[in-house]
């Protein structure tokens, strides 16, 4: 019998902690590998694995230049990580590289002069883009993206291959943290 109680406290304790890291990990923090160019410097193409606190998810709290963690807009199963350039209300340069023309653009367009084209970027939406331009797939063709499609606020980045301690042997968990460079703290 005391083997049977053994048994069922141990499988009732497992039980525990799985649903304990499901809902961490659901509701309070993500740590996921990322692949893409489109967040250079920032994020490497490869091998970087992002922190993400999940109570900035649909967007509550995030603010102008936070990197979110975002289900894609044309594939919600998968994901991406971009910077905010805009949140509601705000009037956005669609390309500053160059004009663009967009395909789907669910916001009031300010001016179009041919060359320059800004939009206002509607209530529950924002505007993200990849940190380099060149190679990032975003709303420079998408339009603006709603809130709820946001997962996650992105604090931290670490590089797996540089073990725990990191390449210099003295940053543990070979953190690299995000910042917002368009806010002061």
């Amino acid at each position: 019998m005391s083997t049977l109680r053994y048994t069922y406290n141990t499988l009732l304790w497992a039980l525990r902690a799985l649903a304990f890291l499901h809902f961490t990990h659901v509701h309070i923090y993500e740590y996921t590998e990322t692949r893409g160019e489109s967040m250079l410097n920032t994020i490497a193409s490869r091998g970087d694995f992002v922190h993400e606190l999940k109570r900035y998810r649909l967007g509550r709290g995030v603010q102008m230049g936070d990197v979110v963690v975002m289900a894609k807009p044309t594939d919600p199963k998968a994901r991406v990580c971009k910077r905010i350039l805009g949140m509601p209300g705000d009037v956005v340069l669609v390309d500053p590289s160059k004009s663009s023309e967009l395909a789907y653009l669910p916001a009031d367009q300010v001016l179009n002069d041919g060359y320059n084209r800004y939009i206002r970027v509607p209530e529950g939406h924002v505007w993200v883009t990849g940190d380099n331009l060149n190679l990032s797939v975003d709303l420079r063709t998408l339009g603006c993206v709603p809130m709820g499609l946001i997962k996650g606020k992105i604090f931290a980045v670490s590089l797996s291959s540089h073990g725990l301690m990191g390449e210099d042997g003295r940053s543990f968990l070979n953190l690299r943290w995000v910042q917002n460079t368009f806010v002061d703290e």
